[in-house]
């Protein structure tokens, strides 16, 4: 059977509850979620102490706890690994930050974001841009829920467009249409 066809099935039989289905998920995933992490991670300097196996063992972890999820689909899955670690990543820079003398939030546009990573601004030196990125992540959410998560699933989990459009249940004009929104929104929350 097709690698994606597999995921799709084993998915599915985790959603009624088939606990051994996730474990056989994992030779199909780890790999993508693998590169995911290691994207985020990627412009990282050498003084940080997460790995991109330790940052998929734990969206792992959150996945394999989150019963109550119907899988819809090879997407939905990777979408739903974003938000984890999107979790994680903010809750690591948050520690960073409490350790950091004179913490406090650094403006910083989007598109710097975007070519640092986001795990590079976990780096003792923007750990707070991160989590100034997720503040304002949260506040679009408030009024653009979908334009918020077309930004989560792309930036924290480098899924394409296709497969955002077929999460969000939209075309994938629709979906590069939102993510254009966010974004603006975004860079222009980000430089105050």
């Amino acid at each position: 059977m097709q690698p994606i066809g597999e995921i799709t099935r084993l998915l599915g039989l985790a959603s009624r509850g088939n606990a051994q289905a996730f474990n056989d998920l994992v030779p199909f995933v780890y790999d993508e979620l693998h590169a995911i992490a290691a994207r985020r991670l990627n412009a990282e300097d050498g003084g940080h102490t997460l790995t991109p196996t330790a940052l998929v063992h734990e969206a792992y972890l959150q996945l394999v706890e989150q019963d109550r999820t119907e899988w819809q689909s090879r997407a939905h899955f990777f979408a739903v690994a974003a938000m984890a670690m999107r979790r994680i990543l903010v809750t690591h820079a948050r520690s960073r930050a409490r350790h950091k003398r004179g913490a406090g939030v650094v403006p910083m546009d989007l598109d710097t974001a975007e070519r640092m990573g986001v795990t590079a601004m976990i780096a003792d030196e923007q750990s707070d841009q991160l989590i100034a990125l997720d503040s304002a992540l949260t506040d679009l959410k408030a009024f653009n829920e979908s334009g918020a998560s077309v930004v989560e699933y792309r930036f924290f989990g480098g899924l394409q467009f296709k497969e955002i459009a077929e999460v969000l249940g939209v075309s994938e004009i629709t979906a590069r249409r939102r993510w254009t929104v966010a974004r603006a929104w975004l860079r222009r929350e980000m430089v105050r």
